[in-house]
């Protein structure tokens, strides 16, 4: 799973003041609005893929490209709501932003027995990672304050900070990719970039 974004040299104070007041009515609103919709788009196909991938254990690619985008698109969204990132997210599913990413490349073959298990009893096996990651991000929120204030007065975002509320997305999204049967293994106790995934 690749899963970056690029922390900025400095940070604008005055989009950082205009998002404070109004991020929710130009922000939040229109794009809230459509992942809404998008996220609906994408419970009818997840039903549709379960029936694909238990009779034929193959993930069909449209489907997968769905959600890959669709996390794409959160996870823009999600930035410059955290105030990773200065930059307008780019609407819908066919958007890009220069300083972050999310992909996972195609699996076509599926276990039967690993869709079955993960819709039966996947939360309950995710729930150790739901009890920190519960913890991590009541941290995050705490340091997005503090990250707030930091730019503020300095025009960047403390590294340290910036890593921490990073990581934490990546995990939730690394738990979400092998929920949705885009991962093999069970999904490490990490937000780091391990190893095997290409930064």
């Amino acid at each position: 799973m690749k899963f970056y974004i690029n922390r900025q040299e400095s940070y604008s104070r005055g989009h950082l003041i205009l998002r404070a007041f109004f991020g929710g009515l130009y922000i939040g609103l229109p794009h809230g609005i459509l992942l809404f919709f998008l996220s609906i788009g994408y419970s009818f196909v997840s039903m549709i893929t379960f029936w694909i991938v238990l009779f034929t254990g193959k993930y069909p690619e449209w489907s997968w490209n769905y959600y890959v985008k669709l996390n794409r698109y959160s996870l823009r969204v999600n930035a410059i709501n955290a105030n990773l990132t200065d930059k307008y997210p780019a609407f819908g599913l066919g958007g890009t932003h220069p300083d972050m990413d999310f992909d996972i490349p195609f699996q076509e073959g599926q276990s039967r027995g690993r869709l079955i298990l993960r819709t039966l009893i996947g939360s309950l096996m995710l729930f150790p990672h739901y009890f920190v990651l519960f913890f991590l991000s009541i941290g995050a929120s705490i340091v997005g304050i503090i990250a707030f204030w930091a730019i503020l007065f300095t025009g960047k975002y403390p590294e340290g900070m910036f890593n921490f509320v990073v990581n934490t997305m990546r995990w939730k999204f690394r738990v979400n990719a092998w929920y949705s049967l885009l991962t093999d293994g069970y999904p490490a106790f990490t937000g780091k970039v391990l190893d095997s995934e290409n930064k």
